[in-house]
């Protein structure tokens, strides 16, 4: 997926400026797809040269205007075909995953509080998740009826939760098979 297409998704949500783009990533689909402000200005430019994207002036009382930009004809019509193409299943890069296999070639109790340090981003990173599909989703404040914008959101919220779930779940197997590992080979 290219940024173009996170940026197309985000605006037909909503349109907004490129700072409320910005937060947006932060906040929500930047959990799936992350870029730097300087990225989606850059790619924002661009879109607008190529012609997906609308962009008009706000007006704003005591700051200077703002642009705000919504999807363009010509933006839907590359985002319908995007989502008609296929793509590959992602591959897993992951670095931890390297480090543990090669704490045989080393000390794995070194290991300990990198791993104890992943489980607390993810515990963290599934709190927000949970909290935020609690104020979204389930919680006294959601839709009754949501629209099918609000439950494809959902969804991927919902496989983000899922996601930290399992990577928890692991990292403790981890943590459990190293402290088996340390205790039955005391280093010498």
């Amino acid at each position: 997926m290219a940024l173009e297409h996170a940026i197309l998704v985000s605006l037909l949500e909503k349109p907004g400026s490129g700072y409320e783009l910005a937060r947006r990533f932060e906040r929500s689909i930047g959990y799936f797809w992350t870029a730097t402000h300087q990225q989606i200005y850059r790619v924002l430019k661009r879109m607008e040269s190529d012609g997906l994207l609308d962009v008009r002036d706000v007006a704003q009382q005591g700051r200077p205007d703002k642009r705000e930009y919504s999807v363009a004809g010509r933006g839907r019509t590359a985002l319908s075909e995007w989502l008609h193409e296929p793509i590959e299943p992602e591959s897993l890069r992951h670095d931890l995953a390297v480090k543990i296999r090669g704490a045989a070639f080393d000390d794995p109790a070194a290991l300990i509080s990198e791993v104890e340090r992943h489980r607390q981003v993810h515990r963290d990173r599934l709190a927000h998740y949970l909290a935020g599909e609690a104020r979204d989703f389930t919680g006294p404040e959601a839709p009754a009826a949501p629209d099918a914008g609000q439950e494809l959101q959902h969804v991927v919220l919902r496989g983000g939760i899922a996601y930290e779930r399992m990577t928890i779940a692991w990292l403790d197997d981890v943590l459990a098979t190293v402290h088996r590992l340390v205790a039955s080979h005391p280093r010498t």
